[in-house]
């Protein structure tokens, strides 16, 4: 393993526990939106350095190289990168619903303090 991908690791790590201590420590729905989006990030890095391979090649072939070279030689696995891409649309999809969700939490009740909301009735 190289210290690239140990970098990439405590990267996505840091990432992930910097949002939900974000989230935890949160006393407005905006910021714990935010801090969600952060915790997400950290998945887009660990799963970019999970199909990172060093000296590897792209997943495609032009059928020149004889079938027993190109079976040798180290590929990228294109899944990984297109699950981070799925991600990524997922991630901002759920941002743009909590933070909709947001703005009628404070139209409604003209505060975005959670301690506030306590007190909501059906």
């Amino acid at each position: 393993m190289s210290l690239l991908h140990v970098y990439a690791y405590l990267v996505a790590a840091w990432l992930l526990l910097a949002g939900a201590f974000g989230i935890a420590r949160s006393r407005n729905l905006v910021h714990a939106v935010v801090c969600l989006s952060i915790a997400q990030s950290g998945t887009y890095v660990l799963l970019i350095a999970i199909g990172y391979q060093s000296g590897a090649s792209p997943p495609v072939f032009d059928g020149t190289t004889p079938p027993d070279v190109a079976a040798r030689s180290p590929v990228v696995d294109p899944v990984v990168h297109a699950m981070t891409l799925t991600d990524v649309v997922v991630a901002a999809t759920v941002t743009a619903l909590l933070l909709a969700l947001a703005v009628q939490v404070a139209k409604r009740h003209g505060t975005l303090d959670p301690d506030e909301l306590t007190s909501l009735r059906g």
